[in-house]
């Protein structure tokens, strides 16, 4: 089965060393979309209301195959 790598971008490049062995490229796409809402639940709260959350998959040959990315965007607004 080939292993696809996560890389996370949200202000710092964070590298997939491990990797996960998935069936498809279509499966490593939908990890990496279902990757995204959980990375914003978590750093939203605790950053500025301006944030970008990208995944980057990787191949086994070290190849994109597949990149995802989130914009969160908040504004505050006088009474």
């Amino acid at each position: 089965m080939p292993r696809y790598f996560f890389d996370v971008h949200d202000g710092g490049p964070q590298s997939d060393d491990t990797g996960t062995e998935l069936a498809s490229r279509d499966e490593a796409r939908a990890k990496a979309k279902s990757l995204l809402p959980d990375i914003a639940r978590e750093e939203i709260p605790k950053g500025d209301d301006q944030s970008t959350f990208t995944v980057l998959v990787r191949d086994e040959n070290n190849h994109p195959v597949y990149s995802a990315t989130l914009t969160f965007a908040g504004s505050r607004l006088q009474s």
